[in-house]
């Protein structure tokens, strides 16, 4: 017998079995809803996967998490590294018809940089983290330059982050008189259409988006969007999604690594996997008493093995890896490929030569389906205990867990980190002054030194010299155990094509194609 979602969750979010089944709309759900339509605003991993369909940036991010033009035809540094100069792209339209120069580039810039809009990267331009541009104007209407007050590679890559709205160019008509937000009036390949909150979203196909001559790359590159309305269905239970993809009445969807293995083998629906640039692991409070010590945690290192706790956590999916840099990213090289070895033995002579008496240590993890940290801390547990450490493990709602990640309150931590694309963010996202901010795992000052540098060096090889500096002394310090990057699942009925999963994670619409 053919299982359908329910009646009432169908009629609640508009969809009828004829819509989803039609070649002009692809149904697609999702975990939970999106917090607001302003980038980079009152955000979440979700809202930022639906607004990178409507607006887009002057630079984005490419497939292996390097930087590369979109609004912006190219790009020029001066040698001082103090002034960028982008040259934008000509015909560009916005959802309104208007065409987009560079005065609307400005007039964006500094709404976001205006304090009253909240916008979460505002710290990353303003100086307060580092980074700061003094100065952008439009000689042209089609050119735009930015100064900084001192030079910085990270410049493109912030702009870049999705999490930032990828310091979107939107038409002012998307605020009212008042400059009170009203919607995004955008550039992307889709126009926001109707958002039945909890229930649905939809977007509808931007038929004079100007795309770029290149393939597809990440979220730069040619856009060809052919499906004329998206429809997003907000389905928390991951069991109804599956459901949803086996009858007919869900298109696609992205799923974890447990919840997509009742789909393998279905008639009809079709599996892709791909490497994330999350990372999951065990985070160590460095500051606690017992754990301060380098050879509890070293021998901690010793007693996981790193192959079966991946593949353990995510139904044999996951790839391998102690490193911070995911495996899918550019960054990723030999050095990356090299961690910690599987050694009970010499985990448990440095136990008892740290003195460790079987004091608990406890670990705290979450059961959300989207992550594997309850798996991770059960595989974790069962090994620690292997050698002789009294690993406990403690479930907690999501927000208290990340409650206790901001305070620096936990002895162990099993946690997945979102997305990053440049190894500076990487590694700063793990890295700082537990005094200043106590969410941060590694405090290192030679490490915080040398984050300051990648972030100021351009050259590649230099670059990557910085990196895996970096990892060798991660792996030596043992501030956290990373075991595998995430893993994107993408679940599609077979007349879907182009729903590919990727390092960003989440899925690109216009990439998507129907077959008849």
């Amino acid at each position: 017998m053919k299982f359908l979602l329910p009646i009432p969750l169908l009629m609640l979010c508009g969809l009828s079995l004829a819509q989803a089944a039609s070649n002009e709309t692809v149904t697609v759900a999702m975990n939970a809803d999106m917090r607001s339509t302003q980038p980079g605003v009152n955000r979440d991993g979700n809202t930022d996967g639906v607004m990178m369909h409507v607006v887009e940036g002057l630079v984005g991010y490419r497939e292996d998490g390097s930087v590369g033009p979109m609004l912006a035809e190219r790009y020029d540094i001066s040698e001082d590294g103090l002034t960028y100069t982008f040259h934008l792209r000509e015909g560009v339209r916005f959802h309104n018809g208007e065409t987009m120069t560079a005065e609307y580039v400005v007039w964006s810039w500094d709404r976001w940089m205006d304090p009253e809009t909240e916008w979460r990267c505002l710290a990353d331009f303003d100086g307060t983290v580092g980074l700061e541009v003094t100065g952008v104007s439009a000689p042209d209407e089609h050119t735009v330059t930015m100064t900084l007050a001192e030079p910085s590679a990270l410049l493109l890559a912030t702009m870049a982050r999705p999490d930032c709205g990828v310091v979107a160019v939107v038409h002012p008509d998307s605020v009212d008189e008042e400059g009170n937000w009203i919607e995004p009036i955008g550039t992307g390949p889709y126009k926001f259409g109707r958002w039945d909150h909890n229930r649905s979203i939809e977007l509808n196909r931007f038929h004079d988006y100007v795309s770029r001559d290149e393939p597809m790359d990440g979220y730069v590159g040619g856009k060809q969007p052919t499906i004329e309305t998206v429809r997003i269905l907000i389905v928390p239970d991951p069991a109804t999604v599956v459901a949803g993809l086996q009858s007919g009445d869900i298109d696609a969807a992205m799923l974890g690594s447990a919840d997509s293995r009742s789909l393998r083998g279905v008639p009809g629906v079709e599996l892709a996997v791909a490497s994330n640039g999350q990372r999951n692991g065990l985070l160590i409070q460095t500051q606690d008493p017992l754990l301060s010590d380098p050879r509890i945690r070293r021998a901690m290192a010793l007693a996981i093995d790193t192959e079966q706790a991946a593949l353990g956590s995510s139904e044999g999916l996951g790839t391998p890896s102690n490193s911070n840099v995911p495996v899918a990213s550019a960054w990723y090289g030999e050095m990356q490929a090299q961690g910690y070895e599987y050694d009970p033995e010499a985990a448990r002579a440095l136990l008892a030569e740290a003195g460790y008496n079987g004091e608990p240590i406890e670990i705290i993890a979450n059961r959300r389906p989207v992550v594997p940290s309850y798996n991770v801390a059960i595989i974790a547990q069962a090994m620690l205990q292997e050698v002789g450490i009294n690993a406990q493990v403690n479930t907690m709602e999501w927000a208290t867990q990340l409650d206790r990640y901001s305070r620096g309150r936990y002895q162990m931590m099993s946690f997945t980190y979102s997305p990053r694309f440049d190894p500076a963010l990487m590694f700063e996202q793990i890295t700082g002054d537990k005094r200043q901010e106590p969410r941060k795992v590694w405090d290192n000052s030679q490490a915080i030194a040398l984050i300051g540098e990648l972030s100021r060096t351009e050259d590649d090889a230099s670059r990557q010299a910085l990196v895996d500096e970096l990892h060798t002394m991660m792996i030596e310090d043992t501030p956290l155990l990373f075991f595998f990057p995430g893993v994107s699942v993408a679940a599609y009925r077979e007349h879907v094509e182009g729903f590919t999963p990727w390092f960003g994670e989440n899925p690109r619409m216009w990439a998507v194609r129907t077959i008849l």
